[in-house]
């Protein structure tokens, strides 16, 4: 109980802010306890924290004060956009390098702290559904998933926001598909269905009347982007599913190849790129054609060997303003929604894990390709910039 009192006093600071709002109004404590109708030592006693105001005069002293009584109590219900991202990646972090509950329980502290910040919300749902397979068994990673998803129907019922209220919808639904709840996906995204109609070219053609063509660039830059990238995502899904025909997976692979190199998603977007290799792996070692899915796991460990620097989002040549909108318009700016470490062992989980990939592991390349990738990320992990196998290679050639 001590120490409950103890947090509740660094969280209300009201003293602070009394005293600060009566000295800015250039009055005595004599003056506020007349005003207020009580004590001189009673205001005394609210200033140094030692007791509280009645509740009752909580409104007065507030309106008093020309505040509200948010203010006065010093209680912030909402977080900036700056905090938010900054709170994300040492979270983040902190999945990586700390025990899993410690920081689940941070997490819970902040939702009931800020219950009413609608993109904190969201992004704590997103950094469970990030990290929950870091729990300790597939019980607790569907109780987190099962937590995820209740903060995603509060963010979707309570928020304002559309975009936001959008993508908490998709993350409800792919907790639902992780729970193995299919129907309750269908039923949601029946539910939520809209005409999706692009608003990029209004909002640039608005932009481009007012004289500003660089935000209208901006705006269709970013737009670009986006759909492509959906359009990329949805192709693999398709090829996904056509394994049970060779034929079409192959003519869905080929033009989702066709797509990735028009766009240059290798330097543009590698983690991308990567996931429509070990799709497009998957999919060839279901068809039976080892050799070209062991083709597209060795570009795989490639993409992955290459990335030295952190992995972040950026724009490229083409793109020459995403930089700026990815900062001032996305929460986490142009950080992934995993911390690099975790995303470095998930590549390597990601060969090793799939069940498709078992009749590989006898085969000298997929065990080249394993070992590459181990090789990163311990790399990575020590803080080198080239795995001795990169640093050989380029030598060679």
């Amino acid at each position: 109980m001590k120490k409950f009192f103890e947090n509740s006093q660094k969280e209300i600071r009201l003293g602070q802010i009394l005293t600060k709002h009566r000295h800015k109004r250039g009055i005595t404590q004599e003056e506020l306890a007349a005003c207020m109708g009580v004590s001189k030592a009673s205001v005394s006693k609210w200033e140094t924290s030692t007791t509280y105001p009645d509740i009752t005069l909580l409104p007065q002293l507030a309106t008093f004060f020309d505040i509200s009584i948010d203010e006065l109590m010093g209680y912030e219900p909402q977080m900036t956009r700056d905090n938010i991202r900054r709170l994300y990646r040492q979270i983040s972090q902190d999945f990586s390098s700390k025990p899993f509950e410690e920081v689940m329980a941070h997490c819970r502290e902040l939702v009931r702290k800020y219950y009413s910040c609608m993109p904190l919300l969201f992004q704590i749902g997103s950094l469970y559904v990030n990290h929950c397979t870091f729990a300790a068994s597939p019980e607790k990673t569907s109780a987190v998933l099962e937590e995820a998803r209740l903060i995603f129907v509060r963010v979707r019922e309570e928020s304002d926001d559309m975009s936001l209220i959008s993508q908490s919808v998709h993350l409800e639904a792919l907790c639902l598909l992780q729970l193995g709840q299919p129907q309750e996906v269908l039923d949601l995204l029946s539910s939520c269905e809209t005409i999706k109609l692009s608003s990029e070219p209004l909002t640039a053609a608005a932009w481009q009347m007012l004289g500003n063509p660089a935000e209208a660039k901006s705006i269709l830059q970013a737009g670009i982007y986006q759909e492509m990238l959906t359009l990329v995502n949805l192709m693999v899904s398709y090829a996904d599913l056509c394994t049970d025909d060779a034929v079409v997976f192959r003519e869905a692979e080929a033009r989702i190849q066709m797509l990735c190199k028009t766009f240059q998603l290798e330097t543009l977007h590698p983690g991308i790129q990567m996931s429509v290799c070990i799709t497009a792996a998957r999919g060839y070692v279901l068809i039976g054609d080892k050799e070209h899915a062991l083709d597209l796991l060795e570009q795989y460990a490639d993409l992955a060997s290459c990335q030295h620097h952190a992995l972040v989002l950026h724009g490229d040549s083409y793109f020459s303003l995403l930089d700026h909108w990815l900062e001032q318009n996305l929460t986490l700016g142009n950080a992934l929604p995993r911390e690099d470490s975790v995303i470095r062992r998930c590549m390597t989980e990601a060969v090793t894990s799939l069940p498709e990939f078992a009749s590989l592991f006898g085969d000298t390349r997929f065990q080249t390709i394993v070992r590459r990738l181990e090789s990163c990320r311990k790399d990575k992990e020590n803080g080198y910039e080239t795995s001795d196998y990169e640093k050989n290679r380029s030598h060679n050639i």
